[in-house]
């Protein structure tokens, strides 16, 4: 299990590299008439009456999402032999860019094993950052056996995405700026992909002695983390499944074995979202706060808005907004598109 001090000492070593984040307090449009869907409608609290709501917005990392954090907590503790033999992950788009960053930061070599539907923004941008890219299929499990046989093949060093105490403490870095700038805070919500940061926040939060509630969020159609905590056991779902979700950030077919023991021990519940529900959040986070997130990052507040019933109350609630890497025409349709359920007037 990863300790306190792992992320402490990740804090130290991510510094100057990844951004300190800040929170942002939103403030929801009062003085607007908004008329919801009828899918919609009857999720939505009339009115913010559970405390106030602040945004973490990972966005504004260097590569717009958290995964700089724990990559760059993973590579900078290799060996120098080790980074000199190169490195290797896996990812659907945003660890890939982690990767390729910290890589690049400290002289080594990086290869990225990304899903050939995988955002052409964020393969774009990984290859940009110098990282070589072998591309597979759909299936999480896929990639992860070819960056496993290039590695032995190739002698590289291999980035976990998620699985791994030096990513969950990189990750967990997050959690422990939270309860240092929000001294109130009763309620985090974190997405949920493959574990790695809900684990590592969850953990931070903990360990600190927080009686902070930490709640992980995850896509409907890719709730394998749900059904494994409720179940006390890792439950996988077919790649077909998950790859249908918006969310592409969030497409793991279940979540790493290490992750799960921090999920069992410290994270204290799992809720679902609609893609619909996940649109209108973009939306909404784009109108009325301004920032700019992808689905995976929207699902938290998406959340807030539509499933305040299964949240606990809180009197100050943080909803991390993991990352801001998308298509600009999925923002272009986010923000035009009637289904999202919003007719502003």
């Amino acid at each position: 299990m990863v300790t306190l001090e792992q992320i402490k000492l990740a804090q130290q070593r991510i510094k100057g590299v990844a951004a300190r984040t800040p929170l942002i307090r939103y403030f929801p449009p009062a003085e607007k008439r908004v008329t919801q869907s009828r899918s919609l409608e009857a999720k939505v609290p009339v009115k913010f009456t559970r405390g106030e709501l602040w945004l973490k917005p990972e966005s504004l990392q260097p590569i717009g999402s958290f995964k700089l954090r724990g990559a760059y907590n993973t590579i900078v503790s290799l060996s120098d032999e080790e980074r000199r033999r190169g490195v290797i992950s896996y990812s659907s788009g945003n660890h890939a860019q982690g990767v390729a960053y910290a890589a690049r930061a400290v002289g080594a070599k990086a290869i990225i094993v990304m899903p050939r539907n995988a955002s052409r923004t964020k393969m774009e941008s990984t290859a940009a950052l110098g990282a070589e890219i072998v591309t597979v299929g759909p299936a999480s499990a896929e990639r992860m056996k070819k960056a496993e046989d290039l590695a032995g093949k190739h002698g590289y060093t291999i980035v976990a995405p998620y699985n791994d105490e030096h990513i969950i403490a990189g990750q967990g870095t997050v959690g422990l700026e939270i309860v240092e700038d929000c001294t109130g805070v009763d309620l985090v919500l974190v997405p949920v992909g493959g574990g790695g940061l809900i684990s590592g926040v969850a953990t931070a939060i903990k360990l600190s002695g927080s009686h902070v509630k930490v709640i992980g969020v995850e896509p409907e159609l890719a709730n394998d983390a749900q059904q494994s905590l409720r179940k006390g056991r890792i439950v996988q779902l077919a790649a077909e499944r998950v790859s249908s979700t918006l969310a592409d950030g969030l497409r793991t077919q279940s979540v790493g074995p290490i992750n799960f023991e921090h999920i069992q021990q410290f994270v204290d519940d799992i809720v679902t979202v609609t893609e619909d529900e996940i649109r209108a959040a973009m939306r909404k986070l784009a109108l009325n706060a301004r920032i700019v997130a992808e689905p995976s990052g929207a699902v938290t507040f998406a959340a807030w808005l539509f499933h305040a019933g299964e949240l606990p109350e809180s009197k100050q609630t943080v909803a991390v907004i993991s990352g801001g890497n998308l298509e600009p025409q999925l923002l272009a349709q986010v923000l035009t598109d009637e289904a999202a359920g919003e007719h502003t007037s």
